[in-house]
């Protein structure tokens, strides 16, 4: 199933206290996580973010301390993945743990703007720019990643299997 939706366009090294202020970090819901999704990078991010968006970076995103609320407020705000250059390895894990999919492609980081249409698709690594027609190539999720995100994360798909449902 594809992901699609408009690009936020956020640069390199943009760490997890620009994701999500350590003030905030005493919150557990995403959706309370989310209302404060980029606050000190961009004030009007939450505001204006829709279900579905996609936030693309360039190099080091999620770099930082190892804040696990930083990929839960990112879909606590809506967002359905990240693409970047590539991303800090501790990000990387929390985001695929709590079923936020992220695709590293330094083509489509460079190639993508803000406010650009974009389309993925998980199975594959395609990520198109539908805007300029441009297509781009991400390695593909193995087929247990897979699994964990479309069950909304690790827990899910651990609740999933002790259930005997897989």
């Amino acid at each position: 199933m594809a992901i699609s939706g408009r690009a936020w366009k956020y640069g390199a090294n943009i760490d997890t206290d620009l994701i999500i202020a350590g003030r905030y970090c005493n919150m557990t819901e995403a959706s309370d996580l989310g209302k404060h999704c980029m606050e000190d990078l961009d004030p009007n991010f939450a505001k204006q973010v829709r279900a579905g968006d996609i936030i693309v970076g360039e190099s080091n995103f999620g770099c930082g301390s190892s804040r696990e609320v930083a990929p839960l407020a990112i879909k606590g705000a809506g967002v359905s993945a990240v693409v970047a250059t590539n991303f800090a390895r501790i990000f990387y894990r929390n985001s695929i743990n709590i079923g936020l999919p992220i695709f590293e492609s330094p083509e489509a980081a460079a190639a993508i703007e803000q406010g650009h249409r974009v389309e993925i698709e998980p199975a594959t690594g395609i990520i198109r720019d539908l805007d300029t027609e441009q297509e781009f190539r991400s390695a593909p999720f193995p087929e247990f990643m897979q699994m964990i995100i479309a069950r909304g994360g690790l827990l899910g798909y651990v609740e999933e299997r002790l259930a005997g449902k897989q």
